[in-house]
């Protein structure tokens, strides 16, 4: 038994990334000791019920510094007017576990790239630093001051059978996409291991689900529910008679954007917007409608999108980013526009074809038994 830390910056957006975070820490909670370091208002347990991922949250070790809560609900509460701040939150994480590195046999970073004085396993949803390196990638002001203070070096890479940094780092990927703008930062190409994410069952034959559209994820303006409700009014507008659920949370944050969406909501009597929804909720959702639907462009993977597909739903989003792996490349799912969407869902409207995608693509045991295979390798 090894003891392992899990870095995760934040879990207080509850999304794709913190299922990942929490999926790792089940996996190796079976043959190891493991700590979760993070800076956080929400507690592991709550999340880990939300999302039915099977954690042991009593045998779980998790260390917040001192005010590490107040920091955490402070930057939420700023970040409309200064956005997440995730990098900066990677920073205050990084000198917090230095402290207490020397005891730890291997760290886990479940929220990207960081400069470590241990052997790591680090799994990027998107790299966090080194922005300035990139002539495709907008830099914030403070990129190179962070990355400064927590991301590695792009001189002390190797890139060997599983990229490294400076032989003791194995990278990971959420996609084939992310892992080539990590290729462009830092000279290196990681592994990819896709998110878990579960067949969802069904419930319903295709011929009796409903004509509806169902949305899924954090309200935030980077989601872009707004913008789902407007392709959904283009699909009515051209005859053809659907719904629209948008179901996610709304984390501090992000609470003026949600109580927008809630206004255009109000003004249609097609369009139902469910907050903080249960697990058996959403699924009953996802299992009972025919269409999903994700309106952010580069998506790094699209939690969302795959559990569409998990559900056995015709999943539609923008032609970029990982999501483009999720949906197979294929031309009648992948839109570059909000009227490009409408065409899209009008023709499958009229088609009412059934899913063609196999359900079962990302099952969590898939990730979690990769997962226990590399840090069985980045032990030994």
């Amino acid at each position: 038994m090894a003891r392992i830390a899990v870095l995760h910056n934040t879990l207080d957006f509850q999304g794709g990334a913190d299922v990942v975070c929490l999926s790792v820490c089940a996996a190796l909670q079976r043959e190891h000791d493991v700590t979760l370091y993070t800076l956080s208002e929400t507690t592991p347990r709550a999340l880990a019920e939300r999302f039915e991922i099977d954690l042991d949250a009593d045998a779980l070790d998790v260390r917040v510094p001192r005010g590490g809560v107040t920091v955490a609900r402070t930057l939420s509460a700023a970040a409309p007017a200064i956005g997440p701040q995730l990098a900066f939150r990677s920073v205050l994480l990084r000198a917090v576990f230095e402290r207490d590195a020397a005891p730890f046999d291997l760290a886990v970073s479940t929220a990207n790239e960081l400069s470590l004085s241990i052997p790591s396993v680090q799994y990027v949803h998107y790299p966090q630093f080194g922005a300035h390196r990139s002539r495709d990638a907008a830099a914030s002001p403070l990129d190179r001051l962070w990355s400064y203070l927590a991301g590695p070096e792009r001189a002390g890479l190797v890139d060997r059978e599983r990229a490294a940094f400076a032989g003791n780092v194995t990278l990971l990927a959420n996609s084939a996409w992310t892992a080539d703008v990590v290729a462009d930062r830092y000279g290196v190409t990681p592994t990819v291991l896709h998110p878990p994410v579960d067949p969802i069952d069904a419930g319903r034959d295709w011929r009796d689900r409903e004509d509806g559209v169902v949305v899924v994820g954090r309200l935030a303006p980077d989601k872009r529910a707004l913008a789902a409700i407007r392709v959904v009014d283009g699909v009515r507008e051209r005859g053809r008679d659907l719904h629209l659920h948008i179901v996610g949370s709304a984390p501090r944050a992000y609470r003026q954007y949600a109580r927008r969406v809630a206004a255009a909501a109000a003004e249609r009597s097609y369009v139902t917007v469910e907050r903080d929804a249960s697990r058996e909720r959403l699924e009953s959702l996802l299992g009972t409608h025919k269409y999903g639907l994700n309106l952010k462009p580069e998506e790094h993977f699209g939690m969302s999108v795959a559990e569409y597909v998990a559900a056995g739903m015709v999943a539609f989003a923008p032609d970029s980013g990982g999501q483009r792996e999720v949906l197979d490349e294929r031309d009648d799912r992948l839109f570059g526009s909000e009227n490009e969407a409408v065409d899209l869902l009008v023709a499958a409207v009229d088609a009412d074809d059934p899913p063609a995608l196999p359900a079962d693509r990302f099952a969590a045991a898939r990730f979690r038994g990769e997962i226990r295979r590399v840090v069985d390798r980045a032990l030994h």
